[in-house]
């Protein structure tokens, strides 16, 4: 068996390894470590970062992250259909509008519900 064949996947994942690490190793250097009451406050979850892990929470933030990965993911789908949109012609042009008008329906049911409101 040649080892030689071998050395692009090494390289790979050496280079990988290097960009994965070398940045936080010098962030982690280099950075300042300045940490202030506004750095250790709750930020977008809701409650603070340093408690007990048994503690209550809202719900409510974790509902509006799944329904933006939700809907992220939904309009992710626009760009292959873009870029197809010459070779799939009138039929695929209306079932994507079909796709994007029960979306949007749901979207305002969850604007209705009051899912997406932030108290």
């Amino acid at each position: 068996m040649d080892l030689q064949a071998y050395l692009p996947v090494l390289l790979f994942i050496l280079v990988g390894i290097g960009v994965g690490v070398a940045p936080q190793v010098l962030g982690f250097l280099l950075g300042p470590n300045r940490p202030d009451a506004a750095k250790d406050s709750p930020y977008e979850c809701g409650f603070e970062a340093f408690e007990d892990a048994r503690m209550k929470f809202d719900v409510r933030y974790y509902l509006v992250a799944i329904l933006f990965i939700l809907f992220d993911l939904e309009i992710a789908f626009l760009f292959p259909w873009a870029v197809s949109l010459r070779d799939i012609g009138m039929p695929g042009f209306w079932a994507m509008m079909m796709f994007l008008a029960i979306l949007v329906v749901g979207f305002v049911y969850e604007w209705k519900k009051g899912a997406i409101d932030w108290e």
